[in-house]
């Protein structure tokens, strides 16, 4: 048999991968879930879809050093079946889940612009303006923490938080029970996503809940041309971009101390010092969850995956380009801070002195992250016989 490269090889798979999914509404008019795991997943004899990728091969998150190219990824959370999965697509989608009908979850996560919504404050139900931007969706399975403030621990206390909220999705989860449960299509699906319940029982939040986390822990992006070269294919990256590399993993950048590979992100809280948008109070952040002064400020450091799509960057949305957020970081520590603060910046924060040309080269390396391989398929039609709407 032929090696293929690298590059053709994925390529090939994702050419027959992306002719799977569940067809809609074949005779009877009924759509019949996917029975095939998404690609990027396995699927065992269990019916769960097992997490596949060559950052499996590493055994340890340290053994090459912070910023090591053939580090291991932190445990995902995976084995849901497809069925579920595929459910969750369809709610995903489906504006159907807010009060309204006018937002799905879609609305902030938009697949094309790398999950989030392209606003520096995303926008809920009836025009109402929500004070931080949407982050991205991609590799959230192996998150611990969710929202900017990481005051949630799991993708179902998240997703609580827009459906029940006024000013985003605007259900409740009696309305949200009703709504389901009164839509046969969804009926169906449901029964066919969880067939140890009887066909006629009704829908539960729970099963709600897991079917949006299994199809959120699906969106898997590591097929990067940064990737590519971390397993070996050196012609992945061009010069310049290794250059950038090379900046950020330097100690003068310290960039891959927060932002560490393979994820992209420690995972922790940091307080950087970003400024506050125009017109609007400081915000607190992580000090109102956690309860910590120390945290004032702080805010979960994001992963810079496809960072290249989904600007405006930070929790405010402050910095339109690549170019503006990483300059913020050579401006010198705490040159944002109001002066009515007094916040406990990040020991990494500090005054790196970058050149304009390593600024360029740091922009260069970002935009090798970008990997939309495993992009999901937005339904043609949904199960409410609504619209399918995204920002």
């Amino acid at each position: 048999m032929k090696a293929y490269s690298i590059p053709i090889a994925l390529l090939l798979l994702f050419i027959l991968f992306s002719t799977i999914g569940s067809r809609q509404h074949p005779a009877g008019g009924k759509i019949i879930l996917s029975g095939t795991c998404p690609p990027g997943f396995e699927l065992n004899e269990n019916n769960e879809c097992e997490s596949r990728n060559l950052y499996l091969q590493y055994s340890s998150l340290y053994d090459k050093g912070v910023g090591g190219l053939k580090t291991a990824l932190p445990e995902a959370r995976h084995k849901f079946s497809p069925q579920q999965i595929d459910l969750g697509r369809y709610l995903f989608f489906d504006p159907v889940l807010s009060n309204d009908n006018s937002i799905s979850c879609a609305g902030c996560h938009n697949p094309d612009l790398g999950f989030s919504d392209g606003l520096p404050q995303s926008h809920g139900i009836k025009g109402s303006v929500l004070p931080r931007s949407a982050p991205s969706l991609w590799n959230v399975a192996y998150l611990r923490t969710f929202f900017w403030d990481g005051r949630s621990s799991s993708l179902e206390e998240q997703m609580e938080g827009p459906l029940y909220s006024e000013d985003e999705m605007g259900t409740t989860p009696e309305e949200l029970l009703s709504k389901l449960n009164n839509i046969s299509e969804y009926r169906n699906l449901f029964a066919q996503a969880y067939p140890v319940r009887g066909a006629s029982d009704d829908i539960s939040l729970n099963e709600i809940y897991t079917a949006i986390a299994a199809f959120e822990s699906s969106l898997i992006s590591l097929n990067s041309r940064y990737d590519q070269y971390a397993h070996g294919y050196h012609a992945a990256l061009s010069q310049q971009e290794i250059e950038g590399m090379n900046v950020f993993r330097s100690f003068v950048a310290r960039c891959a101390e927060c932002h560490t590979p393979p994820l992209f992100t420690n995972q922790q809280i940091a307080v950087i010092g970003t400024p506050s948008p125009e017109g609007l109070p400081f915000d607190p952040g992580a000090e109102i969850p956690y309860a910590n002064k120390d945290l004032r400020g702080g805010f979960k450091v994001p992963s810079l995956r496809n960072i290249e799509k989904t600007a405006p960057y930070m929790h405010s949305g402050n910095f339109k380009t690549l170019r503006e957020a990483v300059a913020f970081y050579t401006k010198g520590r705490g040159h944002a801070v109001p002066e009515d603060e007094n916040l406990i910046l990040h020991w990494h924060i500090w005054e790196p002195d970058l050149s304009e040309e390593e600024l360029d080269r740091l922009v260069d390396f970002l935009k090798t992250l970008t990997d939309e391989t495993f992009k999901p398929r937005i339904p043609e039609v949904l199960p409410s016989g609504l619209q399918v709407l995204v920002n």
